[in-house]
């Protein structure tokens, strides 16, 4: 895929055909591909009572790519059941975003991991779309770019079995079986393929927020292709912290 324009995440086709693009993890990556669909590799149970994990593999990022963000991905083994949570405090009010580790274990892995390194700290949530069918924020980059990214990505979870109602937090990629940290925020039924991580949901005081921010829409500027455009409203990430 080639974007629209430099920086700038994507959509494609119809409403109900879109695809959300993250351009800063596309390209030539290191590493073998998981051989178990969804880029983790089930761990042996731990017999004396402890938490199932599973294996996660991290791969480098496109090289190149001048909006990437140096950083370390998580340990390779990471908790596979329960939930964690993150507080996003944002100018707007505060959001919790309650993560799925059994379901996506590796998205969840990395979304905390970034969190407590401060990674999303003081980043914008760059784009806002909301046609008929895809009613999402974009948020995760900290350039503010929609290029942006951690210097490692990882195999997105999917089973082909996803959907995208109101609430859903699900990472963008770039339609080439990663993901990064750029992640979107579902506050309207949306349709799309299911080809994006589901990581969780967001309470409904985000929701509330989410609200706010599509009563007022966007300022166009990523239309025709790919679509929507920076928050009329804007939204910044002051705050990224893990909840315990």
């Amino acid at each position: 895929m080639r974007p629209a324009r430099a920086g700038a995440g994507r959509v494609l086709g119809t409403a109900a055909g879109a695809l959300l693009a993250l351009t800063a993890c596309t390209g030539t990556v290191s590493g073998s591909a998981s051989p178990v669909p969804g880029g983790t590799e089930a761990a042996p149970e731990d017999t004396d009572g402890g938490s199932a994990t599973v294996s996660c593999e991290w791969v480098a990022a496109r090289s190149g790519n001048p909006y990437a963000v140096e950083v370390s991905p998580p340990d390779d083994e990471v908790p596979a059941e329960g939930t964690a949570a993150l507080r996003m405090t944002t100018g707007l009010g505060e959001l919790v975003l309650t993560l799925d580790r059994a379901g996506a274990p590796c998205a969840s892995a990395s979304l905390v991991h970034l969190a407590g390194l401060g990674y999303f700290d003081g980043s914008p949530c760059h784009r806002e779309v909301d046609t008929a069918g895809l009613q999402v924020l974009q948020c995760g980059d900290p350039t503010g770019t929609g290029a942006g990214g951690p210097t490692y990505a990882f195999p997105t979870e999917v089973d082909g079995t996803e959907t995208y109602p109101r609430g859903t937090i699900a990472m963008a990629n770039s339609g080439q079986g990663l993901d990064g940290s750029q992640f979107f925020l579902v506050w309207g039924d949306s349709e799309l393929p299911p080809d994006y991580t589901v990581v969780g949901t967001v309470d409904d005081a985000g929701l509330a927020v989410l609200d706010v921010v599509a009563a007022n829409g966007n300022d166009g500027s990523l239309d025709p292709s790919p679509g929507g455009g920076a928050p009329t409203v804007p939204v910044t990430v002051t705050a990224m912290t893990p909840l315990q």
